[in-house]
């Protein structure tokens, strides 16, 4: 039937946002649809059935469209170790590490990937909605592009340009996006969706409309702002938006942010229980005085290690535990919570480190990434092995050694009757209210695709965007002086 390409102004202006919810709009149509994004870049990740690794972002897009998730959806994952360091996941297993410089000379080898694995999903699926990087108007890098425009020119896609209204500047970022693409690349984007808007629309047609007249090129609908809406996020930048207001009469819950964090998406599922109250923090005073804390999971686990002592973080999550409260560490963070901490094959820089010795394991590094999925909700994503080395309870994929507890999956909080029993007990020692244990997380989810696919629906001009869908870009969209020099494209 065809695609589009969502593209942003900037990172984070709901890209993600409206593949996921057209993904499900057209599910309900009928469409088989896939989602899909050349290149993502973040520490949010997922297990697919088979065992491949695929960003988090798309696997969610895949539950939205009813589609099995598969490494093709995401044929290139960067994890970042460093500013200047990535590890990269190539169709769903690991392919090496790379620096910053050396991403610019070895994106041919990716982009042929890619471009294979979305040539291989348009040949299964009547719809494919592909999502950008950043700004498809990355012009240090259009030579070499793959994930925006070059993608688009690959696959012949019209490009839709979504901005964050609640940010500012929305009508020049967006205007500006085209201005700075070459003629041949404008002449694919086709127009663009405001999100995040609050307030009256009919505020906004005079700046929609000089959009219009100044680019040729139509707005097509306005998203409000869905305060209620989460989605498993991809990006760091979602985490202070997620912070909740303190109330006494609920339980609080302390997310230490790694300078690394990463799948922080384990923490979804003990937010949306109306007993709890979570927030991200690097305060040690807001660390011992929660009700609980916890350690996630951490993409430099030894790094990350170093900063919670240097910040005096390691010294709170100690003396609360010395004084009979409950912290939970996940992959990263179970592995913090242990003893020696080996990396004999350099996989984090080497050598031998002190965990903070509050759970009976020990962690060596191992070349191979282990990927798996243990249980229904559970999956693992991690180099580092962990063992048991002295005595200590059971708790799903970990242990537990009196109030500290310590897993290596992911996505054990997701499962409805775990995060329950957890929580009970949490609450007890707090002396707080329990879940009542009526929340299912899944529903919930499920619900807020719905929701999603409802905005979609009610606020964007669906039967014009399929029109674009199955037509591709309309011919004739004018140029927007100055453009930019003739480009070359990657070929894959």
């Amino acid at each position: 039937m065809g695609s589009l390409l969502v593209a942003g102004t900037t990172s984070d202006a709901g890209k993600t946002t409206v593949v996921t919810g057209l993904c499900r709009w057209l599910a309900r149509q009928g469409v088989r649809a896939a989602p899909y994004k050349a290149q993502n870049m973040s520490n949010n990740s997922m297990v697919c059935g088979d065992g491949a690794e695929i960003g988090r972002a798309q696997w969610i897009q895949a539950i939205a469209a009813g589609a099995e998730p598969e490494a093709a959806m995401n044929p290139v994952l960067l994890k970042p170790g460093s500013d200047r360091r990535s590890h990269v996941v190539l169709m769903g297993e690991p392919w090496g590490e790379l620096t910053a410089r050396g991403f610019l000379t070895e994106r041919a080898e990716l982009a042929k990937a890619a471009f294979a694995a979305y040539d291989d999903l348009a040949s299964r699926y009547d719809v494919v909605i592909s999502e950008g990087a950043g700004s498809p108007t990355e012009i240090n890098l259009r030579q070499s592009d793959y994930v925006n425009m070059g993608l688009a020119q690959h696959t012949r896609a019209p490009v839709v340009v979504v901005g964050d209204i609640d940010r500012g500047g929305l009508f020049a970022s967006m205007f500006g996006t085209v201005a700075l693409l070459s003629a041949a690349d404008q002449a694919l984007v086709s127009g663009f969706v405001v999100n995040k808007f609050r307030g009256d629309v009919s505020l906004l047609r005079p700046g929609i409309d000089m959009l219009a007249s100044v680019s040729g090129r139509p707005t097509y609908g306005v998203l409000p702002w869905l305060p209620e809406l989460w989605l498993d996020s991809e990006d760091a930048l979602d985490i202070p938006a997620r912070r909740q207001a303190h109330d006494s009469d609920v339980l609080s819950v302390a997310v230490v942010r790694f300078p690394r964090i990463s799948n922080f998406t384990d923490l979804d599922a003990l937010a949306v229980e109306p007993t709890t109250s979570v927030f991200f923090t690097a305060s040690p005073a807001e660390v011992r005085d929660a009700d609980l804390v916890v350690l996630p999971g951490s993409r430099a686990t030894t790094a990350d290690l170093a900063w919670l002592r240097s910040t005096g973080l390691a010294d709170a999550v100690v003396a609360r535990v010395a004084a009979g409260r409950p912290v939970l560490g996940i992959c990263g963070g179970y592995q913090l919570l242990g003893g020696a901490i080996e990396d004999p094959h350099v996989v984090e820089g080497g050598g031998s480190h002190a965990g903070l010795g509050l759970l009976p394991v020990a962690t060596e590094f191992a070349v191979a990434k282990t990927l798996a999925r243990p249980a229904p909700t559970a999956y693992e994503i991690h180099h580092g092995e962990v063992r048991v080395v002295g005595a200590a309870g059971e708790f799903p994929g970990g242990c537990r050694s009196g109030v500290v507890w310590g897993t290596i999956w992911h996505g054990l909080m997701d499962d409805d009757e775990a995060r329950h029993a957890f929580l009970a007990e949490v609450a007890a020692m707090a002396g707080k209210a329990a879940p009542d244990g009526t929340v299912s997380f899944s529903a919930l989810r499920e619900a807020r695709l719905d929701r999603l696919a409802d905005a979609i629906d009610e606020h964007l001009d669906t039967t014009a965007l399929l029109e674009l869908i199955s037509a591709g870009a309309p011919a004739g969209l004018p140029f927007v002086p100055p453009g930019a020099p003739k480009t070359v494209r990657v070929l894959g």
